[in-house]
């Protein structure tokens, strides 16, 4: 197990890199910083002294080596804007986000695997064919079309619910139901998926065969084996939560991470922007990783070939 998780997190290393490599490198080429904070009309000389100021006028290569000297020391740089330190807008929002992410993904859990396991226990009834249908509408329905539905239904036309705002519980209501529509309906299909293949396998009919109950099988034999693909799936999909939020906290006008970043991206406030795509791949590649260590704990076929396959 140590090897492989070692591989892990080596890797998982790198992908923190090449995101940031990526996104520090676009945002540069991009666009440039002075002309959208100091606006085109502004003298030569005062667009140059902000580039300089900001190191903006150093070849990229170095720009980049030291930003990556600045976040070993801790340094993640400070807003264009109004010189506050990034991270710290970027934690500030994160309340806000999880006030979203956490409760979304609760309801992912208690609503897609019951789904997925009654529609596989119920495989070709109209109950299937229902669940299905629903998890596909879900999963394919974009999740700021969805939002922008839900506050016409239920906040236009029927006047329930706010549109938009973070002062109370009801505005929360219809951004958790946005996010939490298309993970609750990924969740069932691979639920589903799962409990099928693990109900065809032979133990399965040997276990009816010594005249357990179908519930005792159920619970004691399918649900145990079809549970490691569905702890995979959860794990990757708290970690897109995340940064799915971005989208729709732009919709409800949720002063959370995914706003910020929005904000930031429209501003050009490059250190903000850097800050906010550093912790949202941070919190991604964690989870990742909590995901691989729990897989390598339940399967012992992967604990006894660590060291020899990866």
């Amino acid at each position: 197990m140590g090897r492989y998780m070692l591989s892990r997190s080596l890797r998982a290393l790198l992908t923190i890199f090449l995101v940031v490599g990526f996104a520090f490198t676009i945002l540069r080429l991009s666009g440039d910083p002075a002309m959208m904070i100091l606006s085109a009309d502004a003298p030569p000389e005062a667009i140059a002294a902000f580039r300089e100021s900001w190191g903006l006028d150093a070849p990229l290569w170095q720009q980049f080596w030291g930003y990556l000297l600045n976040i070993i020391h801790g340094n993640f740089g400070v807003s264009m804007r109004d010189g506050s330190p990034a991270m710290r807008l970027v934690l500030e929002s994160i309340p806000a986000t999880l006030a979203l992410a956490l409760p979304a993904f609760a309801l992912n859990l208690l609503i897609g695997i019951p789904a997925g396991i009654f529609a596989a226990l119920h495989r070709n009834s109209w109950i299937d064919r229902l669940v299905m249908s629903f998890s596909v509408a879900g999963h394919t329905l974009p999740s700021f079309v969805l939002g922008l539905l839900l506050v016409l239904i239920f906040a236009v036309s029927l006047g329930w619910l706010p549109s938009g705002g973070y002062s109370g519980f009801e505005h929360a209501v219809l951004p958790v139901l946005t996010l939490t529509v298309g993970g609750a309906a990924v969740l069932a299909r691979y639920t589903r998926s799962s409990m099928l293949e693990v109900l065809g396998q032979p133990y399965i009919r040997a276990a009816s065969a010594k005249g357990l109950r179908w519930s005792q099988v159920v619970t004691r034999h399918a649900l145990p084996n079809a549970a490691l693909p569905i702890v995979t799936i959860a794990g990757l999909m708290f970690g897109g939560l995340i940064a799915g939020a971005v989208v729709v906290e732009s919709v409800f006008s949720w002063p959370g991470v995914g706003r910020l970043t929005v904000s930031a991206v429209g501003n050009r406030d490059l250190a903000v922007v850097q800050a906010a795509l550093l912790l949202i791949t941070v919190s991604m590649v964690a989870t990742n990783l909590v995901v691989d260590a729990i897989y390598c704990l339940f399967d012992p076929r992967l604990r006894a070939n660590s060291g020899t396959n990866h």
